[in-house]
């Protein structure tokens, strides 16, 4: 698949999140349980989500990478167990549109990096992908993928 990066000047977004440090090999099989643990506040009403679903990594490391797993709301909120409150990063962002299966998610990133590097673009060690309505098709699934940018020189 093709991807078209732009950039462009992102608002940041309020989200309900539950945060962790995995490991890299984690990624997979930890994600969905965190964001589990979310939507028990929200069915409770504890948290009232306003928008997607959206996974915030932070810090990157050979070791590992933060992530916010959530859901986004309209206002702070109080912690509530281990879901707290948190934002996207503002500011100027290279992005792209991800359409199909959400194992298919690499490429998208690495057409960003890829973007990034070959266009002198430096990013900040943050990034997030923001999850479309859910579809049985998983070939109609939708993921914008955000990378925050240091500014341009120019």
């Amino acid at each position: 698949m093709k991807y078209e990066v732009a950039v462009q000047s992102v608002s940041s977004r309020q989200v309900a999140i539950v945060r962790a440090r995995l490991k890299w090999s984690e990624l997979g099989k930890r994600l969905i349980p965190l964001l589990d643990r979310v939507y028990v506040a929200v069915q409770a009403g504890k948290v009232i989500q306003s928008g997607q679903n959206i996974f915030i990594y932070r810090d990157g490391s050979r070791d590992g990478v933060t992530v916010e797993v959530g859901v986004e709301v309209s206002s702070s909120l109080a912690p509530v167990d281990d879901v707290v409150y948190s934002e996207t990063p503002q500011g100027e962002v290279a992005w792209t549109l991800h359409t199909g299966p959400y194992a298919g998610l690499g490429p998208a990133h690495e057409a960003v990096i890829r973007w990034c590097n070959e266009n002198g673009r430096t990013r900040f060690n943050v990034w997030w992908e923001i999850y479309g309505d859910w579809h049985e098709d998983p070939a109609s699934l939708q993921t914008e993928i955000f990378y925050l940018l240091h500014p341009s020189r120019s």
